[in-house]
């Protein structure tokens, strides 16, 4: 305790500024600040053509960008009025035709919709063979597949559905069912049950799937 006391004794009294200190203060600051503006507009005047050339750059990609996304929504509500009109007059050839200006699994179901109306099988053909989406390609296949099944041999018909005998297909079951029958229509019951099998102990396979193949053995 007695050394505290006697530090702060021996502690220096802080000084108050005067009037003269105030005015040096003041004067410094109005120098500093003369300086500053005096080397900003040194950079201003040295640098001026980058600077007006950046601003302009920003506010040309600004514009470009605002007009890119009007030109983009209006794009999407005219192919969603032309869709919409088609589909409302069930126009086969102006459902396909809106197939060919859009892409995506937008363009993909306009063309199957398009089959549906006018029963166009070439449709179906350049689906399966062109689609945008596997989902609506092998959705393509398998109406085919029912189409023109009866005209193939077995080997054709299993050789034309392996690309769908994998579970990244949305088919997978399906078409292994129709494989199955296939191989029945055929006579062949043994590769028929092996396949039917494979869909029955398969703790994936859709409910309605595995009782269909159940009935089949």
């Amino acid at each position: 305790m007695t050394s505290i006391l006697s530090r702060k004794k021996n502690l220096k009294p802080v000084e108050k500024k005067t009037r003269q200190d105030y005015a040096e203060d003041a004067l410094y600051r109005e120098v500093w600040e003369d300086v500053n503006n005096e080397k900003t507009q040194e950079l201003l005047k040295k640098y001026w053509r980058y600077i007006v050339g950046a601003v302009l750059g920003i506010m040309i990609v600004v514009s470009l960008i605002q007009i890119g996304v009007r030109m983009y929504n209006s794009s999407r509500m005219a192919n969603a009025v032309v869709y919409e009109t088609a589909l409302s007059n069930v126009d086969a050839n102006a459902l396909a035709n809106f197939a060919k200006d859009t892409s995506g699994a937008t363009s993909d179901l306009a063309l199957f919709q398009s089959y549906l109306i006018s029963n166009d099988v070439e449709k179906l053909e350049s689906l399966a063979k062109s689609g945008h989406t596997r989902d609506f390609k092998d959705l393509a296949k398998l109406h085919l597949a029912s189409i023109k099944g009866d005209a193939m041999d077995v080997k054709e018909f299993v050789k034309y559905m392996a690309s769908m005998d994998t579970k990244n297909s949305p088919f997978f079951y399906t078409s292994r069912l129709m494989v199955a029958q296939k191989y029945l229509a055929s006579g062949d019951k043994d590769a028929a049950d092996k396949v039917l099998d494979k869909i029955i102990n398969d703790k994936n396979a859709p409910a309605s799937v595995a009782a269909t193949a159940q009935t089949l053995k």
